[in-house]
């Protein structure tokens, strides 16, 4: 009889991925999939640069590539980041096989079983799981509507018996928060962390699709802020902002780091696909980026503007919620002992799927809450999906 490995038997399935199979049902409304609308897909534009491209680039585009990337996605790249403000020259930039490779890379790189962690709570689960694989020691700081909670993670780090390897973070509208760090937040963070050589992971994949340019102040990243006495491994990704059928991310982390990043990605994959870092390099050297993340960037501020009109309308004064400044999702926080899964039961058999709050604590325990996802689903939808969430909200409340 084989074994298991230990690692293997930390793992536990995606809540979201076991939601996928009622993704096909029909007349199932879905606010449960973190994943753009697929009639949003900058097809035309794609279909043009594929037209475009001459013999040689169709080679290249079957062909293995660098570790690093291609040199010319790297080039406008590069440049796509530097509009951005941070510190590409300073660091090492290299392409993976969407961003949560490079959350994976980056906890290979640190972890050894049983090394300690620190994530926010709640959190992203596909690096909950990525963390699980290395049999990492997670301990979780919980979420302030401003961010992590600062006074929280000063009594952490100084009653942990051995320095964590790494802070994880997704501060720019956080799966599955969607909240945005205040400025404040961020460089509090900093000036805790300064100069304790711990690492932060900056998980970035949404701060493009922010709905208000007031917020321009808060969503600079702490790569942005560059703090000279940490170093900050910053991943992105291309699928929110062109498809996540690419399979392309990136990580932007200092030499050191990057050296012992690349050698693990060639155990991995050994490339990241050349076919689509070759369309990704054309759609960011075209300009055809910026117009597309403008276009998302004011259908999701709609999306989003409906859901909560509809929320703020019907939700009962004891489910609160966060209104979203941008990304894809709202977060409601029922009463405590409530339990979301309940909800979800008769939710699903109403017609409607969403996410319930478990499934991003990294403990898996506490579940009053709910990720809704406006992403992928039409104004229309919304405002037929909601009003049945809300009635299954208060079928299991009114039944305490």
């Amino acid at each position: 009889m084989y074994t298991f490995s230990n690692s293997v038997k930390k793992l536990r399935s995606s809540e979201i991925r076991d939601l996928m199979s009622l993704a096909n049902k029909p007349g199932m409304i879905l606010f449960s999939g973190g994943m753009p609308d697929n009639d949003m897909f900058p097809l035309d534009e794609i279909d043009a640069i594929y037209e475009k491209l001459t013999p040689q680039e169709k080679k290249i585009a079957m062909q293995y590539g660098p570790t690093s990337g291609l040199p010319q996605l790297l080039k406008s790249l590069t440049l796509f980041l530097e509009k951005k403000g941070l510190p590409v020259s300073e660091n090492k930039l290299m392409i993976t096989t969407g961003s949560l490779q490079g959350i994976n890379i980056l906890a290979k790189t640190f972890v050894n079983p049983g090394d300690t962690i620190i994530t926010e709570n709640p959190c992203f689960i596909g690096a909950v799981s990525a963390f699980n694989s290395y049999e990492a020691n997670i301990v979780s700081v919980p979420l302030t509507d401003g961010g992590m909670d600062v006074d929280k993670l000063e009594e952490v780090l100084n009653n942990l018996e051995e320095k964590p390897k790494f802070v994880y973070l997704t501060p720019n509208f956080h799966n599955p928060a969607g909240t945005l760090y205040s400025a404040e937040t961020k460089h509090r963070l900093i000036e805790l962390l300064d100069g304790r050589g711990i690492p932060i992971i900056e998980d970035d994949v949404y701060s493009d699709l922010y709905f208000n340019e007031e917020d321009k102040e808060d969503l600079r990243t702490f790569k942005e802020i560059n703090p000279k006495g940490i170093d900050i491994c910053y991943t992105g990704s291309f699928s929110k902002i062109i498809g996540p059928g690419l399979r392309l991310g990136w990580m932007l982390v200092p030499e050191a780091i990057y050296q012992k990043c690349e050698l693990i990605k060639q155990a991995i994959d050994a490339c990241s696909p050349s076919f689509t870092q070759v369309i990704a390099d054309k759609f960011l050297q075209s300009g055809m980026a910026d117009n597309y993340i403008e276009k998302v960037r004011i259908e999701y501020k709609k999306r989003a503007e409906a859901m909560a009109k509809v929320l703020n309308e019907l939700l009962p004064d004891e489910v609160t919620f966060t209104a979203p400044r941008g990304g894809f999702y709202i977060w409601l926080q029922l009463p405590e002992g409530v339990d979301s899964t309940e909800i979800l039961q008769i939710a699903i058999e109403k017609g409607v799927v969403f996410v319930s709050g478990k499934t991003f604590d990294p403990h898996g325990v506490k579940n009053n809450f709910i990720r809704l996802s406006y992403c992928n689903t039409s104004v229309e939808k919304i405002n037929e999906g909601i009003p049945i969430v809300v009635s299954a909200i208060k079928e299991v409340l009114d039944a305490r």
